[in-house]
């Protein structure tokens, strides 16, 4: 039930069709006893100052969770980073303090990090990342900031990908370098970061399979579909594979404990994600 006392977090981006965001957060509220709503307000960055000013004003929220295409521009109308947020430069989460002030945090690369660590030994692995947005930004920097052998990074986008590498080096360690695509079947996990793949793009695939070796670890920071082109192509090839499902999870749970001060039910979250999936697959 909806009542006065609700209070409210939003996450915002677009597209949303796909997420299980929902859902698992607000079992994760319930199993807790809160009365806590998440819900989500598709918008791109076109109107995000005056979305991020009805937060910091409106009473009832205590926040909000923030994805494609704002992680990056939505760092201009906060008050506040964490440090790991503002060496990223990209925001997934916005905590309202009891002030008013908002402060940005970003737990996206915690989330990766938590889900790849006990398959991969991060030190000595190179890396290569296609996307250098919000995800990408999260993903390359946590891995230099756990000393990964070699970041490589593309993005259809060079200047981004470019300024990615720089602040990569500049505030974590001098690990990152500008790829081209071919350079990904040289690396030992290859990182889908742009999206391409989910929503309107199913089907499709930033890296040809041409670029992909059996003895890869592929990661898609997507998770609904289960597997992406991305991941089919690099299952075929006999490469370990990981959706972004886990990824998802290990975030959402530091975004909570961000937002209540509580411990997340990280149990009661998976089963609820594991739940989206099967209903998933008998529907199809």
């Amino acid at each position: 039930m909806i009542d006065i006392s609700t209070k409210f977090i939003t996450l915002i981006g677009t597209p949303l069709g796909q997420s299980f965001a929902a859902r698992m957060q607000n079992r994760a509220y319930e199993a807790m006893g809160l009365n806590l709503k998440y819900f989500y307000t598709e918008a791109d960055s076109a109107h995000l100052d005056e979305i991020i000013s009805g937060v910091r004003y409106m009473p009832s929220f205590l926040g909000c969770a923030v994805t494609k295409p704002n992680k990056v521009k939505v760092l201009q109308y906060l008050d506040e980073l964490d440090p790991l947020c503002a060496k990223m430069g990209a925001c997934n989460t916005v905590v309202k303090a009891p002030d008013g002030r908002l402060i940005g945090h970003n737990t996206d690369g915690m989330g990766f990090y938590r889900s790849i660590s006990p398959l991969i030994d991060i030190p000595n692995t190179e890396f290569f990342c296609i996307g250098s947005g919000g995800a990408g930004r999260a993903i390359t920097s946590i891995l230099a900031w756990y000393g990964a052998k070699r970041i490589y990074i593309t993005d259809m986008y060079p200047a981004s990908a470019q300024a990615l590498v720089c602040d990569i080096n500049e505030h974590f360690a001098p690990a990152a370098e500008c790829a081209p695509l071919e350079k990904a079947s040289e690396c030992g996990m290859v990182i889908n970061a742009t999206g391409i793949g989910m929503g309107s793009t199913i089907g499709q695939t930033p890296i040809p399979a041409a670029y992909i070796r059996p003895d890869q670890f592929c990661f898609d920071a997507c998770y609904n579909p289960e597997k992406t082109q991305f991941l089919l192509n690099a299952e075929a090839k006999g490469c370990r594979v990981m959706n972004g499902l886990d990824m998802s999870l290990y975030q959402g749970a530091a975004q909570i404990e961000l937002w209540t001060g509580q411990p997340a039910p990280i149990e009661v979250m998976r089963q609820e994600l594991l739940n989206i999936l099967k209903e998933k697959e008998a529907r199809s």
